[in-house]
């Protein structure tokens, strides 16, 4: 019976150039030996098995060539593609791998979900539900509404044939051969002589060779949907490139395997060239994979940067890419397991427009693996809401909006209002970089995890989500204290315990913000310090001890927190690999104990940031020292008469600068940290400080962190930031000496 359903589904899916969807539900065993044998004698040679188990099941009826792989290592098969993916479900349906195996499938061919018994499917303990679970809650505590959603969308998507067990085949099999409702045009026929496979890729190929022929800092983007080719246009301009005399071309991304296709693509337009993972060599040329965050911290000079993935990519690290390389193309997926492409064209076009105004965007429509219109990727954009989107803007851009009405909405709530649950995921898809498919599960299952919605005429224009942490036993709270046990999901606790050093700290209540975002219609407008505000409100009448958040430190960012009254607590000590930027942890306290815990923690991180800053946070970016060195009113330094007649000596001297380093340090110190006197220095003052005496750099160092020619400028620079100091600090005594020095 399924091998005939299977043998009708691959006739419609080639007659169309689409591809068609089998969900078989029921017995694990039962499924896999109908579908094995249909794929067997269908003479399907590429295909796929996937699952959540640590060895894959291997059917007693396959082809020496079908592939196995875990859920886990999915994204090792990208750049491949199968007449066949089959996922099996039985342990686990992992989103993000289904999200990516789903696109391998090339036109003609099946993906084939197996199930478990729809009915008992939500109820079952797979172990998907172990990644979601936190302390105290089990896998057996966390609910199934992900898959209710899951089984909704596969009952009601077109072209998606669902075979239960005892289901006769009279019943099913009209479903596999009808036509769709959809246009069923195949895809347009290039020239089989051509090495392009639509137009829009020919136009893609000649844009990025443009880029790296033509005029200076003018940058292409490429945006565009899973199987339209990007990834192979960015390799077979690469090869062309090659093949015209250039020597170099770097290509970043996410990670060497995602871009697998790249070198492929490129490798086949260059015979005799040597292939390896992230490298092409070719007659003394090289296209070789670096890591963004390696590109944007080590000295390269490539005829051509190629950016894939670029909404994978944090917006900053984006933007130092654009800096320093002349010669830059950047290409993004609009809908996809890595990201958004929405959410990179908010946060980045204004970027290009700043400092690359000649920039040009380029959108690749044309599907090449499989026709217009396919079901298959209907079916996987509503299932892991891939083309979620926020608010239309029309609908959310009234002036007259000061404040929205703020409520919770539960997993309940979203189950039976899409609208609602395609807003708010499309909005943290659009304002957050690393929005992938396994956080829509949690938003949906998470046993810990609140979602906090801001509302304008029935449009959801904020969003906030909570995760409940802390709260722990004198025995839990200890083993964290020694490192021993390390409870999944609760960060807070953990970092403040662990790395600051606060046994207490597991003893407490926290909410962290996970994710906060507003419309983007509807920013600039002190939405989000409101939104923040009556959260914070909310919070503390729960009895909640701290609010909290982790984020990638920016200068963008760390501004609209602190003014919310958080402070920080701790910055991650090497940089994030996904973003590029040190992590912080900022607490605000609630309660009287949450007062007393942040008191200590922020005394420790001033106790201690100002001499990281010289260590392991050496090459943390100036402007975000600054700001996290203020931590309100602070007393001025206590130094001896001797050394403050030094600093005036230096200052309005000609008195050496290691002579008076221990004063100068403490009065940096004490400056930095104050809001009120950091907020009299100028941005260069601020900066010489951070780099000459808190960072204690040599002078050739200073000079070139600080864009100066050499030591004397420095010198001097340093000379006007602590005569400001003086006049700051001083009082008539202090103006008296400096009387002393009539030549200043």
């Amino acid at each position: 019976m399924i091998h005939k359903i299977i043998s009708q589904l691959l006739i419609a899916a080639k007659t169309h150039g689409h591809r068609r969807a089998l969900v078989l539900s029921g017995d694990r065993q039962w499924a896999i030996r109908g579908m094995s044998d249909g794929l067997f004698h269908a003479s399907l040679e590429r295909v796929l098995w996937v699952n959540e188990l640590a060895e894959p099941h291997r059917p007693a009826v396959a082809h020496p060539s079908w592939q196995y792989v875990n859920s886990t290592k999915a994204r090792a098969i990208l750049g491949q593609e199968f007449d066949a993916v089959v996922f099996d479900a039985h342990a686990g349906f992992n989103a993000d791998a289904f999200g990516m195996v789903a696109g391998t499938v090339c036109g003609g061919g099946l993906l084939i979900l197996l199930a478990p018994v729809l009915k008992q499917w939500s109820d079952l303990d797979e172990l998907e539900k172990k990644r979601v679970a936190v302390e105290p809650y089990s896998a057996e505590q966390v609910s199934g509404y992900f898959i209710q959603r899951l089984i909704q969308t596969i009952k009601t998507a077109e072209g998606l044939v669902l075979l239960q067990e005892g289901d006769c085949l009279e019943g099913v099999l009209p479903a596999a051969i009808a036509p769709l409702t959809t246009d069923e045009a195949t895809a347009p026929d290039f020239s089989p002589n051509s090495i392009y496979r639509s137009q829009d890729q020919a136009y893609a190929v000649e844009a990025l060779i443009k880029v790296a022929t033509g005029h200076r800092r003018r940058p292409v983007v490429l945006t565009s949907d899973r199987g339209r080719g990007k990834s192979a246009a960015l390799g077979l301009a690469a090869a062309q490139l090659l093949q015209a005399g250039k020597s170099h071309i770097i290509v970043t991304g996410p990670s060497v395997e995602t871009l697998a296709p790249v070198f492929q693509n490129a490798a086949r337009q260059l015979p005799g060239a040597k292939l390896s993972p992230g490298a092409l060599y070719h007659e003394g040329a090289l296209i070789e994979f670096v890591a963004p965050d390696v590109l944007v911290q080590e000295e390269y000079e490539p005829n051509l940067l190629l950016v894939d993935e670029a909404a994978a990519i944090p917006t900053p690290m984006l933007t130092a890419m654009l800096k320093k390389f002349s010669r830059i193309a950047f290409a993004t997926t609009v809908h996809g397991y890595e990201g958004t492409g929405r959410g990179f064209v908010t946060r980045f076009y204004s970027v290009l427009d700043e400092l690359t105004p000649g920039w040009r965007g380029l959108t690749m429509s044309t599907p090449v693996r499989w026709a217009a219109n396919d079901p298959v990727e209907h079916f996987v954009f509503d299932a892991l809401l891939l083309n979620a989107a926020a608010a239309p803007s029309e609908l959310v851009s009234d002036e007259s909006l000061r404040h929205g009405l703020i409520e919770t909405l539960s997993p309940e709530h979203f189950l039976a209002n899409e609208h609602d649950l395609r807003q708010v995921f499309g909005l943290l898809v659009q304002a957050h970089y690393r929005t992938r498919p396994f956080d829509l599960r949690v938003l949906l299952d998470g046993p810990n995890v609140s979602v906090c919605v801001m509302r304008h005429e029935q449009q959801v224009i904020g969003v906030a989500l909570l995760a409940e942490e802390g709260g722990f036993d004198d025995k839990l709270a200890a083993k964290i204290y020694e490192g021993r046990r390390r409870p999944q999901g609760h960060l807070l606790p953990q970092t403040l315990s662990v790395h600051v050093g606060l046994e207490q700290a597991p003893y407490l209540r926290y909410t962290r913000v996970m994710r906060i975002a507003i419309h983007p219609e509807c920013q600039k407008q002190g939405l989000g310090s409101y939104f923040l505000s009556q959260l914070s409100k909310q919070i503390k009448a729960k009895g909640i001890d701290c609010l909290g958040a982790s984020f990638g430190a920016s200068v963008e960012i760390l501004p609209f927190w602190q003014r919310a009254g958080f402070v920080p607590a701790r910055v991650g000590l090497t940089r994030e690999h996904t973003s590029g930027t040190h992590s912080v942890v900022m607490l605000k306290p609630l309660s009287v104990k949450g007062h007393g815990l942040v008191g200590v923690a922020q005394g420790r991180f001033a106790q201690l940031f100002p001499h990281q800053l010289s260590e392991s946070l050496a090459d943390l970016d100036l402007p975000i020292a600054a700001r996290l060195m203020v931590r309100g009113e602070v007393a001025k330094p206590e130094l001896d008469p001797l050394a403050w007649s030094d600093l005036v000596a230096f200052g309005f001297g000609e008195r050496g600068y290691d002579v008076i380093y221990p004063a100068l340090w403490q009065l940096a110190v004490s400056a930095l940290s104050d809001s009120a006197i950091a907020e009299l220095l100028s941005d260069e003052e601020k900066q010489v400080l951070l780099v000459k005496v808190i960072q204690r750099r040599n002078w050739i160092a200073s000079a070139a962190a600080l864009d100066l020619p050499g030591r004397s400028s420095v010198l001097l620079r340093l000379r006007n930031s602590v005569r400001t100091l003086l006049a700051c600090y001083g009082d008539d005594w202090l103006m008296s000496e400096a009387g002393r020095y009539p030549r200043h």
